[in-house]
């Protein structure tokens, strides 16, 4: 009888210990990518020439989210799919649409404005970025980035993500953040990776890039610093409006002439190229913030012969008499008065011979259109990533400068 209650315990006592370890096993939340499984699927056996015109047609017939995620879709059946959608699909300043997270890292295009919106969120400090003209009643609008406002003795960080719920920089969803000075009159723009695959990482640490979450979050990633956004001192409040000018280091002066070009990043890192996740960020779950306060690169990043950076300035707004207020013409996007409303043009001078038409084109604006609800449009050379970044500066409190 001993014997057998001996049997019992020992048996509950091994399930029990067989329990906890099955629970502290870690389980990653992607399967790890299989080339085997790929080169083997049925899928991959079409004729490139039908494939081609298969994928062709999808490319063209979805224009817009949320039907654009079949291309993306396509991408992720195979290795084959995934490489001829890649040559399908362009850039956005060649088509204007966006497909790829590795589109929110390309300039968008020169004769048009790629239009979308902010919805702010006071009680977690969160910013989501969505594609489109304006809120919808459905909430299925296109998530596109994602920050977290994060206070710190000495500065303000805005960490920016892939996902809504995931502000990691151990995180593969981690694309930059923004970073002011202790006055909030001055902020950088850091990149999580280089302008362009040209440059090569002045550090052997450049080169740590975390492909999953199994790497300690406190080991930092990697930051190129590529811009800086700078707000003049108003102390006295009789200069009127906010005065503001980025300096875009990744971007030469010369990309806004005719014929110039902008170095675009192709691919995100290996993880990203491999998997091709959507431009999607999910919700409801409490977001990781990154306790480390180091950078790796604190220099800024310039493509070799680029010259000069390019030079953005705000349009200065005019006193409207009758509504005694000060006016800009935002073509019906902005509709509510805000001391954070801006428009930024390029500056030069004549040894840049820079066009007057060039000068005074409205390269990016952002406006309040309701309670916690903004506008972002933005062209070429700006990509989405770039004019999130400077309309999140717009957000930080700047008694000195108004």
């Amino acid at each position: 009888m001993k014997v057998g209650i001996g049997n019992i315990s020992k048996r509950g006592g091994e399930s029990k210990l067989w329990r906890s370890r099955t629970r502290s096993h870690i389980v990653p939340d992607r399967a790890p990518f299989e080339s085997k499984f790929v080169d083997q699927s049925p899928w991959a056996n079409l004729p490139p020439e039908l494939l081609l015109d298969i994928i062709q047609r999808v490319e063209e017939s979805e224009t817009a989210w949320p039907a654009r995620a079949v291309v993306v879709f396509c991408a992720a059946v195979c290795r084959s799919w995934r490489e001829i959608t890649k040559e399908i699909v362009k850039t956005p300043e060649q088509c204007g649409r966006l497909t790829f997270p590795i589109s929110l890292k390309q300039p968008g295009p020169r004769e048009s404005q790629i239009q979308c919106y902010i919805r702010r969120d006071r009680a977690t400090s969160t910013y989501l970025l969505f594609y489109g003209l304006m809120p919808s009643e459905g909430e299925g609008d296109k998530l596109l980035l994602a920050a977290r406002k994060v206070r710190r003795p000495t500065c303000t960080d805005f960490v920016i993500s892939l996902a809504a719920d995931d502000f990691s920089r151990a995180s593969n969803t981690y694309v930059g953040k923004l970073r002011s000075n202790f006055l909030g009159t001055k902020f950088t723009i850091y990149d999580s990776q280089p302008p362009c695959d040209s440059i090569i990482p002045l550090t052997s640490q450049s080169n740590l890039r975390f492909h999953s979450k199994q790497v300690s979050p406190r080991l930092p990633a990697c930051n190129y610093s590529i811009g800086t956004i700078t707000y003049e001192l108003n102390v006295l409040r009789a200069r009127g409006p906010r005065r503001m000018h980025c300096v875009l280091h990744s971007i030469p002066v010369s990309a806004i002439q005719e014929g110039g070009t902008v170095p675009t990043q192709s691919a995100f890192p290996h993880s990203f190229d491999e998997q091709l996740l959507p431009l999607t960020g999910s919700r409801g779950n409490e977001p990781v913030i990154d306790t480390s306060f180091t950078s790796l690169s604190a220099t800024p990043v310039c493509p070799l012969g680029s010259g000069e950076p390019l030079t953005l300035k705000n349009n200065a707004p005019r006193w409207h008499e009758q509504l005694q207020c000060w006016c800009l013409n935002f073509r019906g996007r902005v509709t509510v008065a805000s001391v954070k409303n801006f428009q930024l043009s390029a500056t030069g001078d004549l040894s840049h011979s820079i066009s007057l038409e060039e000068q005074e084109k409205v390269i990016i604006q952002f406006g309040k259109i309701g309670k916690d609800i903004f506008t972002m449009d933005y062209q070429y050379p700006l990509s989405a990533f770039q004019a999130f970044a400077i309309c999140l500066s717009s957000f930080d409190t700047k008694p000195a400068c108004e």
